[in-house]
């Protein structure tokens, strides 16, 4: 049996009316549809979802530095840990994301964390009034009396420990009274 050729299928031609209507530009503006309406009203609300969030942390973030910076808290009645600190120093820096380190196990109100900044008039009163400098810690209850000074940079567990047997002295010392 012999096998017929394969004719090449020539392609259609558009009709008259077609052609004329694909080579002639649409006068009238394309009206959005709902589906461009979608994704736009979803970009949107992801970019005013990620301004917002934006501004929610920096807001947290100045309280959360104005809080630390607040030394009028010493002696509110909650035992503080005040570290002496230039922020300009990295053993400073280094020995401040170790505190907070350390006080992620604490419970909130059990014993408060405050920086007092050499570079402001406050903090170097603070520093001279208790003679020490930077990269300190001054543990104190709270009535805002120092109890114990460290000095120099620490680990996380080391201060875990130094805060903790610092709350027992004081609520021993509470208990007795």
């Amino acid at each position: 049996m012999k096998r017929q050729k394969n004719r090449k299928r020539q392609p259609r031609k558009p009709a008259a009316g077609a052609a004329a209507q694909a080579a002639a530009p649409s006068t009238a503006p394309e009206r959005p549809g709902r589906r461009d309406f979608l994704r736009r009203a979803r970009n949107g609300a992801l970019i005013g979802a990620g301004v917002l969030g934006g501004g929610w942390y920096l807001v947290e973030d100045v309280n959360a530095h104005r809080r630390e910076h607040d030394l009028a808290r010493i002696g509110d009645g909650i035992p503080a840990v005040v570290q002496i600190h230039d922020p300009e120093c990295p053993r400073c820096r280094a020995l401040q994301r170790e505190t907070r380190r350390a006080l992620e196990d604490f419970e909130p109100g059990e014993i408060q964390y405050l920086v007092a900044n050499i570079r402001t008039d406050e903090g170097r009163a603070l520093a001279a009034q208790h003679g020490v400098g930077h990269v300190t810690l001054l543990l104190m209850d709270g009535g805002g009396r120092r109890r114990q000074t460290l000095r120099g940079p620490n680990t996380s567990e080391a201060l875990k420990q130094a805060f903790r047997l610092h709350l027992d002295a004081l609520n021993r010392g509470a208990a007795s009274n």
